[in-house]
């Protein structure tokens, strides 16, 4: 794969998640049809305070919006159907890219913990139109802890942000 070359550098120029929603913090490496990306667990995370008092650990459900919010960036990066494209204005967008319609399959052999950082390694397996299939893993000090598959979408924006009433 090769490095992390692009001419953007803040995440949030990829996608439209915002803090404290947000989960990758850091791209390491993208090509078209993988993508590394970290997140560091710091414990300050409101859905880690609950999970569980006394044993604080990064949720799986976490785990797997983090490997789609990666795969969503690599779609930005290298499948982007759209000539501009802006993250910070909703509406300027044709097409919301990377929604989530499948989850094929996860599985979790391990946790992750404040103080630990997760690397996210997605793969792009196949593209028909506007959807995509991933796979992905997650590993934390070299072990994996997740392995999932998932497609994406590119959808209408309109269709996301739903009918307006006058």
């Amino acid at each position: 794969m090769n490095s992390y070359q692009h001419e953007f550098e803040n995440v949030e120029d990829y996608i439209h998640h915002r803090p404290p929603y947000l989960l990758v913090e850091k791209i390491c490496a993208i090509s078209s049809t993988e993508i590394v990306t970290e997140k560091s667990v710091s414990g300050n995370e409101s859905f880690i305070k609950g999970h569980f008092p006394g044993a604080p650990i990064f949720p799986g459900a976490m785990m797997q919006e983090l490997t789609t919010q990666s795969a969503g960036i690599l779609i930005a990066a290298q499948h982007n159907p759209m000539k501009e494209f802006n993250t910070r204005d909703p509406f300027f967008n044709e097409y919301a890219l990377g929604v989530l319609v499948k989850v094929k399959q996860a599985r979790y052999k391990g946790f992750a913990r404040p103080g630990e950082t997760l690397t996210v390694h997605v793969t792009l397996k196949d593209q028909v139109s506007n959807v995509f299939d991933f796979s992905a893993f997650i590993k934390v000090n070299g072990e994996l802890i997740m392995r999932n598959s998932f497609q994406l979408m590119n959808i209408k924006s309109s269709v996301l942000q739903g009918a307006t009433t006058g």
